[in-house]
């Protein structure tokens, strides 16, 4: 059986929901983000205190197809930027639509009546949080930065990031340990 998990998007959610099955002993063959493969149905009561001690770390299964899709594209987005080694070499758009099997116009139209922002800003808001860690670890230039996230140019990854932060890069970097981040189950 295979549930979908609202706002799973990091390795501290899936230790998190492995403790509220744990807790329920609900056995599973796999927990990926987003989803979780069982090794049996759960009955109703059991689905229902899989929700309450979800909730009460900020997690919530997911049931109607809508919110589902959603969950699905937001997983697929911060996959790609946060946990691959390459970004696709097909726009963002072309790459969504083939790894979730919909039409892309039908997904951008449902994220945006549903989180009321656009894949696009959702998109943009993930890179600049993934900058951001790379600022932290203080391990790659901005130029070095820029070329792995896929900007075009070192001036429009300080646009974009001076957009959303309010701040350059550089300063970011300078004032990094007094500035808070944004958790990727906030944005």
């Amino acid at each position: 059986m295979k549930i979908h998990i609202k706002y799973m998007v990091s390795l501290r959610c899936k230790i998190a929901v492995k403790e509220e099955l744990d807790k329920l002993k609900l056995k599973q063959t796999s927990i990926e983000l987003g989803e979780v493969n069982l090794k049996k149905d759960i009955s109703g009561d059991e689905r229902e205190l899989l929700r309450k001690g979800l909730l009460k770390k900020g997690l919530e299964l997911i049931d109607d197809k809508k919110s589902l899709l959603i969950e699905k594209t937001k997983t697929t987005i911060i996959e790609l930027i946060h946990y691959s080694e390459k970004y696709p070499k097909v726009n963002y758009s072309d790459y969504i639509s083939e790894k979730l099997d919909y039409n892309y116009n039908h997904l951008a139209s449902l994220f945006s009546e549903i989180n009321g922002t656009t894949i696009a800003n959702y998109i943009i808001l993930n890179k600049i949080e993934r900058v951001k860690e790379l600022l932290l670890y203080d391990e790659l230039s901005l130029t070095e930065i820029s070329l792995l996230m896929e900007y075009s140019s070192v001036a429009h990854l300080s646009h974009q990031f001076k957009k959303i932060t309010g701040l350059t890069p550089t300063y970011f970097k300078k004032i990094k340990k007094h500035k808070k981040r944004i958790m990727l189950e906030e944005l």
